[in-house]
């Protein structure tokens, strides 16, 4: 049954939680996800991080996160754009990488290198990574083919508006090579750290101890240094962090006095100041116990520990672990220095901390003896005694700071002198690798063809023991045997590479052709239309003096038939090269230029191209497609929540390849205690009834439906698949709303939602329309709630603009005969379809305040030009067509949701629940009246042929 005022809220309080994201009725292709390790950091720390890969087939970007439950990536790559590549296994232990990592090589010279768990997994990645870019580049291709379509190749539309998308799948342009890619494919399975599967397993295992011993052991370090750098003066306790943990408190008044009398017996000493760091000092420390910070030796010796069992040379022995041993050593050396220096910083520090102690001891005994000795001064010059010592005070600090900072500088120049050498030597180990790679290969080579000839010369000789070659010969034929199959594949693998990188050239390569076709052709028309405004202007600034037709009637007759004259493929060999500005339908199937009058079609024609013209000359809707990648990139491993972000994003439009999916999204949202509560198929089942069973509303459903939206091609004849479709959601919710039935709007609200979801999903968007978000009796008979929500509307149109509701009352316009259709199918056949489509993207997020924020914005929108008419005539005959003029969707947008704010729900709630007991007493007034008419009627023979408006129809 319908939710008696039911809405929903909107604020920086709707994040109430999560839902369902939205789920497709097909079975969708398994997600290229899971664990990798890529290489990062910069220095000492650079080595190999376990991170969680997802692959985004809407961009072709390979996002990498932290682990599988984050929300933001820390990154991505571009596929699209990149190959890849990797090394045999003993080239790369001459590198000294892993056998199971490869290289993503961006544009720009960026060389991503990340590390699968095992060479089967690696091979997995890299054949999956070459297949996901063909088929984005291919269907990339197609799609730029048509203009009108959206080139995002997937995450297309469901409903109706689906079948108009062209066939985006792979386009074979060579079949030769098509053939080759599939021989040259290496056939792999993953294992389970591939694949959505892999969420649920820990992240492998990093085995660079060295790198994270050592930066574990600086943070360490550098945790006690700033814990001991922090202090506050305004507190009396102050906490020293040192090789051990002292608590410094605060002294007692016996303390005090003894301090005073020492002090007094040394004043004629001449080490005035060395005195005062004697063990006379009064401050009692405790030792206290520290659960979560380390002595600093303990740290130092287990960072000794560490580096020296991480640093073993054993396992580096064999092929080229000497360059491998002596690189290491050259690390361990550079953190022996490093560790020098911190043990040089833990003295300054110590000895930090015995000046602090005597700068403490002493402010207190200042403290103390001044209290004593300026009992007597006055107030006024102990102030300014005061502040004259703050400022000392603060003076002296600021000068350590500085001290301390120039140190610190110093010490940076140091680190970045040793890091340049640090390079330098790193850039000659990796000169020295590429030349040991080539000698290895050239090794390899020679040694297979020695190999192969002294296995054919021995297999012809025997040898007199009845052996044929020695162990130690095997071993070595079957590590070449092996080598060899890993150069074949790798063989195989790079041939691939090179090929479709060849074929991806050649396709970009005919794209910029076509392209310059195109520009070439748009240039030449341009050309054109200047020369016949040139005629044109040419011709009017002739003066006309005979009677005889003019010329430039003739050249405006000439230009009107050419701009009104129907697109035709006369020729199909240059019809990708025609500029199409302005298609016979556009992306939603409604008919853009009418057929019957020529003068409605001028003006359609040019609002159509001033649409067009306003979609080119800006970039905002690539920048909305950019901010909308980046949030659904953030939903990858989560499910989509109420957000001010989200609702901002919709705000601002939806764009077409993610409609469908965001606005079921959003269905599902409003409707979830109703699904909840329904059996499977409840859909079908209410249908089979309404079908099968005498339903009151099916006369009236089928009169309706094509008159539903008779401008759009889904729906302009009985054939469409839309009307029967449209036919079958209408039935459905009569029988499961009887009291409402089937009222005239429902079929235009169903149409809007076919054109993006499935028969279902529309069903359900009517229901969230009819019984959540519109009070009861909205599509009642007597439209009860539609006739209160105009009064509502006329109080906000008197508070938000003041001006032009006087304006209306002055003149006698009663709007609410305009907005009455805006309310009742949400401005559907009011506004252009760009807008009419952003309006249903908020309205199906944020509910029915929607409509009222758009209406006023709408007015609010073209308030100068109405405040122009002075006649009552002419202001209700602009506002029967001034919103098809609205085009500019984000000025528009920008008004509903931030001009007319603040806009509170609670407000339109109270002002419906006044006004629904008004319309309430004046519909019970005129029932009174009707009844009194049919009596006075039925008694007076003078009145009996009088026949009401209802019986007439009867």
């Amino acid at each position: 049954m319908p939710a008696a005022g039911s809405e929903v809220e909107e604020g920086p309080g709707e994040a109430a939680g999560p839902a369902g994201g939205p789920t497709g009725e097909q079975a969708s292709p398994p997600k290229l996800c899971g664990y990798l390790q890529k290489l990062s950091g910069k220095g000492p720390l650079r080595g190999f991080r376990s991170r969680w890969f997802v692959f985004d087939p809407r961009r072709c970007y390979l996002y990498y996160f932290k682990g599988p439950q984050e929300a933001l990536p820390l990154g991505h790559l571009d596929i699209a754009s990149a190959c890849f590549s990797y090394h045999q296994p003993e080239a790369a232990a001459a590198a000294g990488d892993e056998a199971a990592a490869f290289e993503v090589h961006s544009p720009g010279g960026a060389v991503a290198v990340l590390r699968a768990a095992t060479r089967q997994d690696m091979t997995y990645w890299l054949q999956e990574l070459q297949q996901k870019r063909w088929e984005y580049c291919n269907n990339l291709d197609a799609a730029k083919r048509d203009s009108r379509t959206s080139p995002t190749p997937s995450d297309l539309s469901k409903g109706l508006v689906a079948k108009d998308s062209p066939d985006l799948s792979i386009l074979s342009q060579n079949t030769s090579a098509e053939r080759a890619r599939h021989i040259l494919a290496v056939e792999t399975s993953p294992t389970d750290l591939v694949g959505e599967q892999a969420a649920s397993q820990p992240a492998p295992v990093q085995p660079s101890a060295i790198n994270f011993s050592l930066k574990q052991w600086s943070t360490e370090i550098k945790n006690s240094m700033s814990s001991l750098r922090k202090g506050n003066n305004e507190n009396r306790k102050s906490v020293f962090y040192t090789t051990e943990e002292w608590e410094l408190l605060d002294p007692t008044p016996k303390d005090l006095e003894d301090s005073m009398a020492l002090e007094e017996k040394r004043k004629h000493l001449a080490e005035g100041s060395k005195g005062l760091t004697s063990s006379a000092f009064p401050f009692d420390f405790g030792r206290i116990p520290h659960k979560t910070r380390r002595p600093l030796k303990d740290m130092i010796g287990s960072s000794k520990n560490r580096n020296s069992s991480d640093s073993s040379p054993t396992e580096w022995c064999s092929g080229n672990g000497n360059k491998l041993v002596s690189e290491l050593q050259l690390k361990y050396q550079s953190q022996q220095e490093e560790l020098e220096k911190l043990k040089k910083d833990l003295l300054s520090q110590k000895e930090l901390v015995r000046l602090l102690q005597q700068t403490v001891r002493s402010s207190q005994y200042d403290k103390y003896f001044a209290s004593r000795l300026c009992e007597g001064v006055p107030k006024d010059k102990l102030e300014l005694l005061h502040q004259k010592d703050d400022q000392i005070l603060g003076l002296n600090n600021q000068l350590e700071k500085l001290s301390l900072e120039k140190d610190n500088l110093q010490q940076e120049v140091k680190n970045l002198k040793c890091k340049v050498g640090e390079l330098n030597e790193r850039l000659g180990m990796l000169m020295e690798t590429i030349q040991a790679k080539d000698e290895v290969i050239m090794k390899l080579s020679r040694q297979l063809s020695e190999c192969e000839d002294n296995t054919s010369s021995q297999s012809g000789a025997i040898n007199p023991s009845g052996t044929t070659c020695t162990t130690k010969e095997l071993q070595e034929l079957d590590r070449l045997k092996d080598n060899l199959q890993g150069y074949k594949t790798q063989n195989k693998f790079l041939n691939k590479e090179i090929l479709e990188l060849s074929a991806l050239r050649r396709n970009a390569e005919a794209r910029e052709r076509e392209w310059q076709a195109k520009y070439t052709s748009l240039e030449a028309k341009l050309c054109q239309i200047e020369s016949k405004y040139l005629i044109l202007l040419q011709e009017m600034k002739t003066p006309v003096c005979s009677e005889e037709q003019s010329p430039a009637r003739e050249v405006i007759t000439q230009l009107l038939e050419d701009a009104l004259k129907a697109e035709t493929s006369e020729q199909p060999e240059q019809a990708f090269f025609k500029p199409h500005l302005v298609s016979e339908y556009d992306i939603y199937g409604f008919q853009t230029v009418p057929e019957d009058d020529d003068e409605e079609k001028l003006v359609a024609k040019s609002r159509a191209l001033d649409l067009k013209s306003l979609s080119l000359s800006e970039n905002r809707e690539i920048s909305a497609g950019v901010k909308w990648e980046n949030y659904l990139a953030s939903t990858m491993n989560r499910e989509m929540m109420r957000c001010v972000e989200l609702k901002n994003l919709i705000r601002s439009g939806i764009p077409h390849e993610h409609r469908s999916k965001m606005w079921k999204w959003c269905i599902s949202l409003h409707v979830k205690k109703f699904k909840d509560s329904t059996v499977p198929g409840y859909f079908q089942t209410l249908l089979q009834n309404a079908l099968e069973k005498q339903n009151p509303a099916s006369k009236q459903i089928e009169l309706d439906l094509l008159r539903t939206l008779p401008n759009n091609k889904h729906y302009s004849s009985p054939t469409s698949e839309g009307i029967q479709k449209l036919r079958n959601v209408l039935l459905a919710f009569s029988w499961r709303n009887p009291d409402i039935g089937y009222c005239q709007g429902l079929n235009r609200l169903v149409a809007i939602a076919l054109l993006y979801l499935e028969q279902e999903d529309a069903f359900w968007c009517l229901v969230t329309i009819v019984e959540v978000f519109m009070p009861r009796d909205y599509y009642t008979k007597t439209l009860l709630g539609s006739q209160v929500d105009q009064r509502v509307f006329k109080d906000l149109m008197s508070e938000k603009l003041p001006r032009l509701h006087a304006h209306f009352e002055q003149y006698k316009v009663d709007y609410t005969l305009i907005t009455f259709n805006w309310f009742l199918v949400v401005f559907v056949d009011s506004v252009v379809s760009d807008i009419l489509f952003k309006i249903w993207d908020s309205f199906l997020y944020e509910g029915p305040k929607v409509i009222f924020r758009f209406a006023l914005a709408l007015f609010k929108y073209k308030e100068e030009e109405i405040l122009k008419l002075q006649d009552s005539m002419a202001i209700f005959k602009y506002l029967r067509y001034f919103t098809r003029t609205v085009l500019d969707a984000r000025k528009l947008t920008g008004i509903a949701f931030g001009d007319l704010n603040p806009f509170p729900l609670r407000q339109i709630r109270n002002r419906r629940t006044y006004h629904l007991e008004k319309v309430r007493l004046e519909l019970t007034e005129l029932e009174a009246i009707r009844e009194d008419f049919l009596r006075e009627r039925d008694t007076c023979a003078e009145k009996r042929d009088l026949i009401s408006d209802d019986e007439e129809d009867s």
